[in-house]
């Protein structure tokens, strides 16, 4: 049923804001644009020039081009003000920002003036150390009241900011897949139409790694691990599906059983090649790899950070989850699977099973826009416009300062 969130006299226009605008942050703004815009509702994107904006906008969303660092840093003031005009520009009856820096950028420019939504997609905080981690959380504790609701993708997501102080009103919003998109097949026609798979046995095991290559997805803890998985699966290869930072350190340390893909429009075809799928995350909120990798029908093995346990049906939850930092009990792990095809198989089934009746893309549109119905329930058809970011706002001046000043060791998320 098309969700009805359109009030006497004119449709509410929602607003996405994004960066970074790859990786599974951005899968989710796309999912949600596309299923909001065929639920009739008039929506907005604003993210800096990438194939996102050009995807959003093929899909029917009015989208503005944001210049904007990934990471906080000098330009942040600036990028500031030229979002603040933006959103003054599109007129948008509700706000919805998408991770950390677009949270960041977001809550700064709007200040609560325009309903606004925050969804983190794993928190800040977690993603540096030291002197940073402490600003991210400081900012986050007092952004928290320019958020009329933060969307958290799992309840241990929400946990953790409960824990680190961070008040405010919550909603959890499990992630969806698009199980048609995501579906089972068999392995080995798949593989062979895979080009860097050409040359290899069809039938060595094979463990998939889909994810951007950086610091939170733990690569470099699979590659210890690989060592050991070996000497229990001589046969065995491994294929790291993405791009990022740490691509070329990676690269360097990999031995010849591991491939690298590079980045790939859709990792759809690299999960059904995968007789197991391995994410080692070191943080995540809750990852959307391994719910693509059970509806293609295969058991995945994740580490046991925020999102993994309740993403996992138990049967899984009880064999596939690992310490975080533990290459051991990784390689342990995935050795073991790859020697058992029939446990695959079965584990991979309750996979699937699980992802559709709880992970459906569709379910989750639902419960994002009945959290728009109730900010948007009472206000009226037609939104003046508003002033956005005044100079005489000293508060949100001394925040911008202070976090523009900070140097990121690495990007705030992936």
């Amino acid at each position: 049923m098309p969700t009805d969130l359109t009030p006497p006299g004119r449709r509410p226009r929602v607003l996405h804001l994004t960066q970074p605008v790859d990786g599974g942050v951005a899968r989710v703004v796309t999912d949600l644009v596309r299923a909001q815009l065929a639920d009739g509702m008039d929506v907005a994107a604003v993210c800096p020039d990438s194939p996102l904006t050009t995807h959003l906008h093929s899909l029917g969303a009015h989208v503005r081009h944001w210049r904007a660092t990934r990471s906080p840093g000098p330009s942040l003031a600036g990028e500031v003000r030229q979002l603040a005009r933006l959103i003054d520009e599109m007129r948008p009856d509700l706000v919805h920002a998408h991770s950390a820096k677009a949270g960041l950028a977001g809550r700064l420019a709007v200040r609560g003036r325009i309903p606004t939504v925050f969804q983190p997609h794993a928190w800040s905080f977690e993603a540096v150390g030291g002197s940073t981690a402490a600003l991210a959380l400081r900012w986050e504790r007092w952004a928290a009241r320019w958020a009329s609701r933060v969307i958290c993708v799992s309840e241990a997501e929400r946990a953790t900011g409960l824990r680190a102080g961070i008040t405010g009103r919550w909603a959890v919003v499990p992630n969806g897949i698009d199980p048609e998109r995501f579906r089972p097949a068999a392995a080995a026609p798949v593989r062979a139409g895979l080009a860097p798979l050409a040359g290899l046995d069809a039938d060595a095991p094979l463990a998939v790694c889909v994810g951007r290559l950086c610091r939170q997805k733990g690569q470099d803890v699979l590659l210890r691990a690989w060592e050991a998985v070996r000497r229990q699966v001589p046969g065995a290869r491994l294929v790291l599906v993405g791009d990022g930072p740490d691509h070329d350190r990676l690269r360097a340390d990999a031995p010849d059983s591991v491939l690298f893909t590079g980045a790939v429009a859709d990792a759809s075809p690299w999960y059904q090649a995968a007789d197991l799928v391995v994410l080692p995350s070191r943080w995540e909120g809750m990852a959307l790899a391994p719910l693509e990798a059970m509806a293609c029908g295969r058991p995945v093995v994740v580490t046991d950070v925020d999102g993994a346990r309740e993403s996992l049906p138990p049967s899984l939850a009880a064999r596939c989850l690992v310490p975080p930092e533990d290459p051991g009990a990784l390689a342990r792990t995935v050795g073991a699977l790859l020697l058992d095809p029939p446990l695959r198989a079965s584990l991979g089934d309750r996979a699937r099973r699980h992802v559709l009746s709880l992970h459906d893309v569709r379910q989750t549109a639902r419960a994002v826009a009945d959290v728009y119905r109730d900010l948007l329930g009472t206000r009226p058809a037609v939104t003046q416009a508003r002033p956005l970011l005044t100079a005489g706002d000293a508060g949100a001046d001394r925040t911008t300062q202070r976090v523009e000043h900070s140097e990121h060791r690495e990007s705030i998320h992936s």
